[in-house]
């Protein structure tokens, strides 16, 4: 468990900011489980979720970033929960994996020419003796918007996107595993959405740039 307590490269648990919103949003429970809820539900609403934040830059991908930030997308906000629970002595990793969003926005699916969001990031917390799953991507806000209830964490049951939402519509579909990592593995996370989305990485500056809130409250 060792690798999983230390600071990482992206996974900076060692960043002033990241031990400063660590301490503030902890709780003030001694048991690990309940810390790591209070941190989930941090990291999932304090950072407003936008996926035009992306970046192939590496620095822009550390959880030291996003949280300056205010706002970023999925892999970023589970790199920073990761951060947070081992500055709180929380074995923690980071996990990938291609999903199927049958509700994205028209622009972004316009932008990524298809519904398929390759390398989404979740967050692996050890509780009570087990790898739990945890996934502080789409903030509560956003959440209404798409008619779908905001992901809940207990520290005990996998915490992973709903296939269906509120309407009983098809939401999100799990299509692939890439495993999970003690830090976030660059190279194969930047090749696989470069062989998934080649235009992106040729894109002009500011392709990236909108408000995923903005769009659906727009629709």
């Amino acid at each position: 468990m060792h690798v999983y307590l230390q600071p990482a490269e992206y996974i900076d648990s060692q960043h002033p900011a990241v031990q400063a919103f660590a301490e503030q949003h902890r709780g003030v429970q001694a048991a690990p489980r309940e810390q790591a809820v209070s941190l989930y539900y941090a990291v999932r609403d304090q950072l407003r979720y936008n996926p035009y934040c992306f970046s192939s830059e590496p620095a822009t991908l550390k959880a030291s970033h996003a949280l300056q930030q205010g706002e970023s997308y999925c892999v970023p906000k589970a790199l920073l929960l990761a951060a947070c629970a081992r500055h709180c002595g929380i074995p923690a990793r980071i996990g990938l994996a291609d999903v199927r969003n049958h509700l994205s926005s028209p622009r972004l699916l316009q932008l990524l020419r298809t519904d398929v969001f390759a390398m989404h990031g979740y967050t692996e917390l050890y509780l009570d003796g087990r790898w739990v799953k945890a996934t502080p991507a789409f903030n509560a806000a956003l959440c209404r918007a798409f008619n779908v209830a905001p992901l809940d964490f207990d520290g005990r049951q996998d915490s992973v996107f709903h296939p269906f939402n509120s309407a009983g519509n098809r939401y999100m579909e799990y299509l692939r595993d890439h495993g999970q990592f003690s830090d976030l593995p660059l190279e194969l996370f930047l090749g696989h959405l470069q062989g998934c989305y080649p235009h992106l990485f040729s894109a002009q500056p500011g392709a990236l740039q909108g408000d995923l809130l903005g769009e659906v409250r727009g629709a």
